[in-house]
């Protein structure tokens, strides 16, 4: 009878599998069906970052992801989806505004976008638009951080408050949560320039963003921490249409790379970046202290 039954689970599960992999038919009920296997469950916060192309034709586009995400988590989840903008926003063009400026980070972020019952926060180049109970809660006061993941920020409150980090067919190099780590250990890398940046609020009303900005072109490495976040059941993988399915836990990310980064401030930094970092970072010239009048 148990050898029975092991054996229908067995099968059960290689045709789930079969399912899960095949591309003709991609929908809503298939990538929601990879989600929760991935370890999505209803009441959750989740922060997804999504590539469309990766699941190749999918009936109803970039909504039918949003669909399936919200499938998973339910009426009392949350789902938060990135809407930067870092790329169009500058001096040059230094006004973000919150109903009207694009997002560059893919199609299923301007789908997200669209919907009435989305709210967006209101930073200049690194916003998040969420659907969900806990939206305002995640997303509001971003605009009062200097720095794009900064205390305020969606991503520094999903390490502190809890939830996860899904990354729908993107891999994990694109995990924007990880920066937030690098700013609270203060990675000497990490900011470039300053910019004075504005932001239209939702009522038309102007309000001024003075903004650090992430320096460009330094290769990390995001995208290979996979093995450690499973070794410590901080990430579960699925698949949908071939396309991978990566569920990571925030806090638990927090707790598994905050020590090793504020003991090496470069060890976010990719193999070849870090030392490279590092030597420039011994080298620099020292800036003098200011003395106190007496």
């Amino acid at each position: 009878m148990a050898a029975g039954t092991t054996s229908r689970r067995a099968i059960s599960n290689n045709i789930m599998e079969r399912l899960l992999e095949d591309k003709s038919k991609v929908n809503r009920d298939l990538i929601r069906a990879a989600l929760v296997k991935a370890g999505i469950y209803p009441g959750d916060v989740i922060l997804a970052h999504c590539s469309l192309s990766s699941f190749g034709a999918v009936e109803g586009g970039a909504d039918t992801i949003i669909d399936a995400l919200l499938g998973a988590v339910g009426r009392e989840g949350t789902l938060i989806v990135p809407t930067h903008t870092w790329d169009r926003v500058n001096l040059d063009s230094p006004v973000f505004d919150v109903k009207e400026t694009g997002s560059c980070v893919g199609a299923v972020s301007n789908a997200i976008l669209a919907r009435r019952a989305a709210r967006r926060s209101l930073h200049p180049t690194h916003s998040c638009a969420a659907v969900g109970p806990e939206k305002r809660r995640f997303l509001d006061e971003h605009e009062k951080d200097l720095t794009p993941c900064g205390f305020h920020s969606p991503y520094r409150r999903l390490l502190e408050w809890g939830g996860r980090i899904a990354f729908l067919g993107t891999g994990l190099a694109c995990n924007t949560t990880l920066h937030a780590i690098e700013e609270i250990v203060r990675a000497p890398y990490l900011f470039s320039r300053f910019h004075d940046l504005y932001a239209i609020n939702r009522r038309g009303r102007k309000v001024h963003v003075p903004s650090l900005r992430h320096a460009g072109g330094l290769p990390r490495r995001f995208g290979e921490l996979g093995p450690v976040m499973e070794q410590n059941g901080i990430m579960r993988r699925s698949v949908a249409a071939g396309a991978s399915i990566e569920v990571v836990d925030a806090r638990g990310m927090m707790e598994a790379f905050l020590p090793l980064a504020a003991r090496d401030r470069f060890y976010l930094l990719s193999d070849e970046a870090a030392p490279q970092m590092r030597e420039w970072y011994e080298r620099r010239p020292a800036v003098p202290r200011r003395r106190s009048p007496a």
